[in-house]
């Protein structure tokens, strides 16, 4: 697939079917991914792969923890976007064209919940790519670098057929990561990525999200006018 069609065609794949995905598949895309550019070559990135039953058991102890009302702690904290903001406005939007989609009323509280569940389940992936740093890196330095990786994972999986959803809250309970995966604690875990064959017949899946006008965000310094 040409890289310019990828980038146009990426999206957040919010459900996906239950078919596996090859190990062989995941680690061609990683051997790939990981020529994204990094800091002094410094590569900080490491990767935690995980399927079947280790998966399940972190799905579900993601909604205990959810709903028995854990403090949400991820190692890597994200402020909420400023109110009356573009960016709130922006987050908004794409929040009512999923609800709209999904036919979740705004007073429906039951319904708005479970969506919000499908975050800590990896919207039922089969696969998750938990990506983390080595703590003795001073924060945030090496957060250029893992989203340049990320970008190249997601990029990487539609030549596969493959798509991806990045999210944060399937990393917000980290010591239940630790404790089924191993992931040591001398690591800071920073994002995930489901992973898997998108379901096409789900309705948020077909949401093509918008973009800022570049004329509205750019400024051209130096250059004639054309």
């Amino acid at each position: 697939m040409d890289i310019v069609e990828a980038i146009r065609m990426r999206k957040s794949i919010r459900d996906f079917k239950p078919d596996s995905v090859l190990k062989t598949i995941l680690r061609d895309i990683l051997e790939i991914a990981v020529r994204a550019p990094s800091a002094e070559n410094s590569q900080p990135w490491e990767f935690t792969i995980i399927a079947g039953d280790i998966l399940d058991n972190i799905r579900q102890t993601n909604i205990e923890h959810l709903k028995d009302g854990a403090p949400l702690h991820p190692d890597l904290h994200a402020e909420g976007l400023p109110p009356e903001s573009v960016y709130r406005r922006r987050q908004i939007e794409i929040a009512k064209q999923i609800f709209q989609l999904m036919e979740i009323p705004k007073e429906d509280r039951a319904k708005r919940d479970r969506w919000m569940e499908r975050g800590f389940r990896y919207f039922n992936a089969p696969a998750a790519i938990i990506i983390s740093v080595d703590r003795s890196l001073h924060y945030p330095r090496p957060l250029f670098d893992i989203g340049a990786v990320t970008q190249n994972i997601c990029l990487t999986a539609l030549s596969y057929g493959l798509g991806t959803c990045i999210g944060n809250q399937g990393i917000t309970y980290p010591e239940v990561l630790h404790k089924f995966t191993g992931i040591p604690e001398s690591k800071r875990i920073i994002i995930s990525i489901a992973i898997g064959y998108p379901n096409w017949d789900f309705p948020a899946n077909k949401i093509v999200s918008n973009r800022e006008s570049i004329e509205n965000i750019t400024t051209w310094v130096g250059f004639d006018e054309r």
